[in-house]
């Protein structure tokens, strides 16, 4: 099952399976998707979570906010905060409701790429449509001003 190679980070082993379902026919769904996309973010495997859900919006399967945090949270790991804020464009382009992991893992990304206009640019945006922030938050922001 995906969701157990989800579990223990076997990104490979949720992409097989997911070859084998569209192979026997089975219909991938939202839920499949973001166990396959979370495997791979759990590793660092960005890239092969971004072909997921390229693979899902070719297929016809709605993206969620859960399929965007994951695929956010695997940019941000791999420190490309430019991918993970065009992916915080998508979402808010698809009307999917951003919540404190959406812009926790995007303010993250901007922190380790010292991107702290964006980050503010974030946090402010998180106040404006009432996002509730946390720890998280205020430490990536301050950590992103860095020697500014």
């Amino acid at each position: 099952e995906i969701s157990a190679c989800e579990k223990v980070g076997k990104w490979a082993n949720a992409l097989q399976l997911l070859d084998v379902m569209a192979l026997y026919a089975v219909e991938l769904d939202t839920v499949t998707f973001n166990s396959a996309i979370s495997a791979c973010e759990q590793v660092g495997q960005w890239k092969e979570a971004l072909q997921l859900l390229r693979v899902m919006a070719q297929d016809g399967v709605d993206a969620s906010t859960i399929t965007y945090n994951a695929s956010i949270s695997a940019t941000e790991k791999a420190g490309k905060w430019d991918k993970a804020s065009h992916l915080f464009t998508l979402m808010a382009r698809q009307e999917l409701e951003a919540n404190a992991i959406t812009f926790n893992a995007t303010i993250s990304a901007c922190e380790k790429a010292r991107q702290w206009e964006r980050a503010l640019e974030n946090i402010c945006v998180m106040a404006h449509i009432n996002v509730k922030s946390d720890r998280i938050t205020f430490n990536a922001t301050i950590s992103s001003l860095g020697d500014s």
